[in-house]
């Protein structure tokens, strides 16, 4: 080191002393003298334009950090200073070329981003404010230990996002609200495209164990129309809860565990359920077999089967049953083994508290309402009642299959003798 690095060091160091016992008049002294010895030092020209920061020359400060950038021009904190004296100007453009040579120098500069979000926030630039507070909030979520002012950065995020999604909501359903209800379930889609949009769902697709058919849309629920047969199923709704009420009376032996594991398995999800009756079941078709001792004390019920355009798999299927929730019971997520077929609730006995998720919509089951949807999408139900309840579950061909696709299937089924269990 020559002999002006070592005067222009141990002045610097000399200078922080000073600061540090709050000798301000020996902390300037010292800066001015380490400025006449190197007008240019990148070092003291930050030193100097700190100082005149905390003495309120924001000015003085700009001038200083901007002179240190010349020098050393790919020094972030160098841009981050020269932003922050902008800042206490009002000179939002020079902030932002400075936020913006920042970022151009570390993308990942974490104050720079908050900097550059607050900033937007101030001039009430919503769309821009968005973008950076969402980086903020990805960045700071993305950190395994969170400093205070990153917890707290987080926090005032995570508050705008959800008032700009709260505000966007509202001005889109003043805007397409009614739009929206003339054209019924044929909005479900665009519905969905603007709530993930605003961050309120997520979007889940199919997910096969087993047989996956490609190209077939990716509904949750399906829409009702595909399904026009499903009126004369509600209509039976009455006759159907009879009947499942008069075999819960009756103690039948055809009600058993609806999870039932292999022994000596290691833990899983469904071990709460194993062998319980908390989830029951009663089946009155299982894997294309008749039960015909089930359908015979439920002949209202198999006759209501026996009429619907099912998906007829010799061994396979279709499958029917009763599914029995106690009460306090949960049904984990999870998802089914073939996107060919869609699962058809009837809601028979429904306490309130029940519901029903399937991707990112969650429903209550309404007794007599019947709907069908996707197993393959990850879905889970819970009865948060202190009664039980009940739904008659089976399945059919997924509406988007064609005719010829389905004849295919059933061989296809056939010749490798793949079986899909049940939905619930």
């Amino acid at each position: 080191m020559d002999v002006l690095a070592q005067q222009v060091a141990a002045r610097l160091d000399a200078a922080r002393v000073a600061r540090n016992r709050n000798d301000a008049t020996s902390e300037l002294r010292l800066l001015e003298e380490v400025l006449a010895l190197a007008p240019d030092d990148p070092r003291a020209l930050n030193a100097r334009g700190m100082f005149a920061l905390a003495s309120g020359d924001a000015k003085l400060a700009q001038t200083c950090f901007l002179k240190a950038t010349k020098s050393d021009a790919e020094e972030p904190a160098l841009w981050m200073n020269v932003a922050t004296a902008c800042r206490a100007l009002r000179d939002d453009e020079g902030e932002q070329a400075a936020l913006e040579r920042t970022l151009d120098i570390d993308r990942l500069n974490f104050m720079a981003q908050l900097r550059f979000a607050e900033m937007h926030e101030r001039r009430d630039n919503q769309v821009d404010a968005t973008i950076t507070w969402a980086n903020v909030v990805q960045m700071a979520l993305q950190m395994d230990r969170r400093p205070p002012k990153v917890e707290e950065a987080l926090t005032r995020g995570q508050a705008y996002l959800l008032a700009h999604s709260e505000t966007s909501a509202k001005n889109l359903e003043a805007a397409f609200g009614g739009r929206l209800a003339a054209i019924g379930g044929a909005a479900k889609r665009f519905s969905a495209c603007v709530d993930y949009s605003l961050g309120r769902r997520a979007i889940f697709q199919s997910e096969c164990a087993g047989v996956y058919f490609p190209f077939l849309p990716a509904d949750e629920f399906f829409d009702r129309a595909h399904f026009p047969w499903l009126i004369n199923v509600e209509a039976k709704t009455s006759a159907i809860r009879a009947e499942v009420l008069a075999l819960l009376a009756d103690g039948a032996e055809g009600i058993r565990p609806y999870v039932r594991m292999d022994k000596g398995g290691p833990e899983t999800k469904w071990s709460d359920l194993d062998g319980s009756l908390d989830w029951g079941a009663c089946f009155l078709w299982e894997y294309g077999v008749r039960n015909d001792a089930v359908c015979a004390k439920c002949p209202e019920t198999a006759a209501m089967l026996a009429s619907l355009p099912q998906n007829h798999i010799p061994g396979k299927a279709p499958s029917a049953f009763f599914s029995i929730l106690k009460p306090g019971a949960h049904i984990p997520a999870h998802t089914g083994v073939t996107n060919t077929r869609a699962i058809i609730h009837l809601p028979l006995v429904v306490p309130p508290g029940c519901r029903f998720r399937v991707g990112g919509e969650t429903r209550e089951w309404r007794v007599g309402e019947a709907f069908a949807f996707d197993d393959t999408i990850q879905h889970e139900a819970w009865n948060g009642s202190g009664e039980t309840r009940i739904v008659l579950i089976f399945d059919a061909w997924n509406p988007y299959l064609t005719s010829e696709e389905q004849e295919l299937l059933v061989d296809y089924f056939a010749l490798t003798g793949r079986r899909a269990p049940d939905g619930d």
